[in-house]
């Protein structure tokens, strides 16, 4: 038996699911959420939690079950507390600010780099130099989060680049500067 898909998830205050199907939708505080899920997996609503359940003990229904549990929780966790991720810019002469709801990166290319943010997410940046991206939906702050990290990626001699805010950087050793003979 999968040890995560067995716990059931709790519900909290505020929060509704429905499940219709496959489609599981979630209402909180933060906003709305919902998501297609396997077919084959077997979700309960009981009182103030949700059960899922597998049909089978096969391999696949087996990895199937603690990913469908997570998913749920992810999204009863993105309406309550919401996700967020933060980004550093690393180099002289990065930043970032906000335009609108639009962010503008300045990293070292020849034009600014214009990122706009899908529904339901939001970029702040509290300093020129640290961008933060905040949403419901775990899977879209991590891809938002993942383009902007894109647009110049740490390098490892120098370490500039746009990173993580608990990334750490493997640095390697640059160039010998010896004489030749």
């Amino acid at each position: 038996m999968s040890r995560i898909g067995k716990q059931p998830i709790t519900i909290p205050q505020g929060v509704e699911i429905k499940v219709e199907g496959n489609l599981v939708t979630v209402k909180g505080p933060k906003g709305q959420l919902s998501r297609q899920l396997h077919k084959d997996m077997i979700i309960e609503t009981g009182e103030n939690q949700v059960i899922v359940k597998r049909p089978s003990d096969e391999k696949f229904h087996k990895s199937l079950h603690g990913l469908t549990r997570t998913l749920i929780n992810n999204m009863v966790l993105g309406v309550t507390n919401g996700f967020e991720k933060a980004l550093e810019l690393v180099g002289v002469g990065y930043r970032a600010q906000k335009q609108g709801n639009k962010l503008v990166l300045s990293v070292g290319y020849s034009h600014p780099v214009e990122i706009e943010p899908g529904p339901g997410i939001e970029i702040e940046v509290p300093v020129p130099t640290r961008i933060i991206v905040k949403g419901a939906d775990k899977e879209a702050v991590g891809a938002l989060a993942a383009n902007i990290r894109k647009v110049r990626e740490p390098e490892p001699y120098k370490g500039k680049g746009i990173k993580y805010q608990d990334e750490r950087i493997r640095r390697k050793v640059g160039k010998a500067g010896g004489k030749k003979k």
